[in-house]
Formats: C-alpha cells, sequence, structure tokens
C-alpha cells in the first residue's frame, strides 16, 4: 500500500490542512494526562515547518456530537504543541467561518494555526460536502496525519480530499507501512496474539488473520467464549452464546490450515474484578462456579511465551487479562517483556495494549506500537480504511 507522501509534493510557501489526531486523555483538571498522539506528529509537523508551509492543524477531541462543549477545547493541545515545537501555535476558536479564514490569511512562512475541535460542528462526522469544501477552502494542500481517525468517514478526513491534493504525513506512511509489512510479508514463524473482551468484536481479525499467521494465541476475556465452544464451564465470565458456534468453527478452520490456535489452559480467576478481590490460579477445566477469568495463568504464560520466543514477527492486539488492575496484569505484563527481548517485527495494535505496553515504559523495545485503536483494528481485518484510500497513489 503506497501512497504519496508529503515529501512528495511541493508544500514551500503553501498553506497546508492537516489532519492529526490529538485525541489525547486529560485529567479531570483539564490537563494532558499522555501527550504520545502529540510527539508521534512532531516530524510531520516539523518538516512542513521547515519548508515555509503555512500549516493548518486540524484535529478532534473527545465526542462533543456537534456542539460545543468547553472541557473539550482544544486549547490546552495547541500549548503543548506550542511546547514541543519552542515555538508559537496560535489557538483559533473556531474551525470554520470569515474569522479562521482571516487568521489564516495572517500566517506567514513558517506559522502554525491551530483550530478548535472539529467535532464541535455536527457536519464533520456526517461527511457534509459543505463543511468539507469550507475546510478545503482554508488550504492549497491536504496532508492526514491522523491515522488513529482514518477509519472514520468525516469531513475533515475524506471530505476535504475532494478539493485538494490529498498524501499521508510520516505518521501515517509509519503505520501503514508497520502493519501492512507485517500482514503482507512477515518474517516467519508469524504469530497474532488477539486479546480483550468480546470475541464479535474481534471477529473480522480473527477470520482475516487465520489465513496469515503460524500461530494464533487467544487471551482475554474472549477466550472464555472459546472455552465454553468446547464444553467447559467458565464460572461468571462473560461469555458470548452467539458466537460458540463460530468459535468451534475458528478452531476447526486453524486446524485445517495447520495453524497452532493456542487458547488460555490455566486462568486468574476472581470473585469480582476488582482490586483487592479474592483470586485464584485453576485450570480451565476446573473454573468454579460463581468465578470470573480475570487473567492468564502462569503455566498459559510459560505455554504462550514459548510460542512467541520462536516468531519473527508477532501482532498483538488486546491484553489478554484485566491489565488496569495490578492483581490481573501479569500476564498482559509477562508477554510484554517477552516481546520486548525478541529479535523480531513486534507490532502492537492500538487502544489498550497501546496504554499497556507505553504504561510499562516498553514502547521504544517494539518495532511499532499504533496510535490507532479502531483504525488498527480494521486495518488487521483486511478492510481499507476511507481517509486511506482517498490518498494519492504513488
Amino acid at each position: 500500500m503506497r501512497k504519496k507522501t508529503v515529501q512528495d509534493v511541493d508544500v514551500t510557501g503553501k498553506r497546508v490542512f492537516l489532519r492529526v489526531d490529538f485525541n489525547v486523555p486529560m485529567d479531570n483538571a483539564g490537563a494532558i494526562s499522555d501527550d504520545s498522539r502529540i510527539k508521534a506528529c512532531l516530524p510531520t509537523i516539523k518538516y512542513l515547518i521547515d519548508h515555509d508551509a503555512r500549516v493548518i492543524i486540524c484535529s478532534h477531541l473527545g465526542r462533543p456530537d456537534g456542539k460545543v462543549v468547553e472541557s473539550l477545547r482544544l486549547t490546552p493541545v495547541a500549548r503543548r504543541l506550542s511546547e514541543l515545537l519552542s515555538k508559537h501555535v496560535e489557538a483559533l476558536e473556531d474551525s470554520v467561518g470569515p474569522e479562521v479564514e482571516a487568521a489564516v490569511d495572517k500566517l506567514k512562512k513558517g506559522d502554525v494555526a491551530f483550530l478548535e475541535n472539529i467535532r464541535f460542528h455536527s457536519e464533520e462526522e456526517a461527511n457534509g460536502p459543505n463543511f468539507a469544501k469550507a475546510l478545503s477552502q482554508l488550504a492549497d494542500v491536504f496532508v492526514n496525519d491522523a491515522f488513529g481517525a482514518s477509519h472514520r468517514a468525516h469531513a475533515s478526513v475524506v471530505g476535504v480530499a475532494k478539493y485538494l491534493p490529498a498524501v499521508s504525513g510520516f505518521l501515517m506512511e509509519k503505520e501503514l507501512e508497520a502493519l501492512s509489512g507485517a500482514l503482507e510479508i512477515p518474517k516467519r514463524p508469524f504469530a497474532a496474539m488477539v486479546g480483550g473482551a468480546k470475541v464479535s468484536g474481534k471477529l473480522a481479525v480473527l477470520e482475516n488473520i487465520v489465513n496469515k499467521v503460524d500461530a494464533l494465541l487467544i487471551g482475554g476475556g474472549m477466550a472464555a467464549t472459546f472455552l465454553k465452544s468446547m464444553g467447559y464451564g467458565v464460572g461468571n465470565s462473560m461469555v458470548e452464546n452467539d458466537w460458540l458456534d463460530y468459535a468451534r468453527q475458528l478452531m476447526e478452520k486453524a486446524k485445517s490450515k495447520s495453524t497452532k490456535l493456542l487458547l488460555p489452559q490455566d486462568s486468574v480467576v476472581a470473585q469480582n474484578l476488582e482490586a483487592g478481590a479474592s483470586t485464584k490460579t485453576v485450570p480451565v477445566t476446573k473454573i468454579p462456579d460463581g468465578w470470573t477469568i480475570a487473567d492468564i495463568g502462569p503455566d498459559t504464560i510459560q505455554e504462550f511465551s514459548t510460542e512467541l520466543k520462536k516468531c519473527k514477527t508477532v501482532v498483538w492486539n488486546g491484553p489478554v487479562g484485566v491489565f488496569e488492575i495490578p492483581e490481573f496484569a501479569k500476564g498482559t505484563y509477562s508477554l510484554m517483556k517477552v516481546l520486548a527481548d525478541l529479535e523480531a517485527t513486534t507490532v502492537i495494535g492500538g487502544g489498550s495494549t497501546a496504554e499497556a505496553v507505553i504504561e510499562m515504559g516498553l514502547a521504544d523495545k517494539m518495532s511499532h506500537v499504533s496510535t490507532g485503536g479502531g483504525a488498527s483494528l480494521e486495518f488487521l481485518e483486511g478492510r481499507v480504511l476511507p481517509g486511506v484510500a482517498v490518498l494519492q497513489d504513488k
């Protein structure tokens, strides 16, 4: 998947509409608690500044549903970006309109303006053509560096590309190369580890990836559905009964393709999924009534670790336990440490898996940690993301 990048077009002196995903977590005081998404886009922003572009940055924050929500204004994000660039970033009070146009007209070469939360306008998520055209009139070139928002056919992601030449930023390029490289030309053995709460949320990923990998490791809450499909009792663990047949079919499909499919052999179970809860480790064949699967057990950690250590490519999407609670984090953190020590291509899907590896301080030990939760998931499903499809091909 070769798309033109910001280096393939002339941006010198041009007005560049730069879509980023600065949907960063904020604490109760309105301060940014993790600025990694901002830092990930700095190479693109600095490239544009160094080439005398007039940079108009666009992002969303949270889900304001087309209304102005004071707590979701982007002023703190613009302020943090200004600190990281050591350069003034002008935070505008809207994303379209005469005042925005006037502010953009005043930009000099290398200046940066930051539009207000694009989702304050309902036309953004509706991909309103008039809204997209209004955004496009602010610029000469469209650069999409928002991989994490590119699974959404929104005005600032897709609509603008109807009116402006559209290319990728360096973060987008990195995401596409890492994910497509792992799926299309992996060094083998190739394993995928898939976790998270629900089978239904990962159906398409499992269906797509079982055809590509040598080993498929399944953990997290979704393992309960597979275990029940095999006739085991899973206590109070959440089971998607509508997907029991699918779980059996996937296991048969893996067997027919000689893909090794590993499920937990033992589990840490708890009477409730809360800090300080009573826990014990049991074989998956003996999960007691009234107890809930909370993490993989030590035998499973050992088995999964042994399998991963054989691999030259590993893709991981979804934690194998409720890692947010310390008592149930050992499985996820143990396997993260295994991946950090591998001489292999290691690609971490976005969302909570990325949160875990960043929290552990191991992100720099991985080949790639995706900034896109839903976007990376849909990419692993084999789907073409709308925000990628509209970019010009090499």
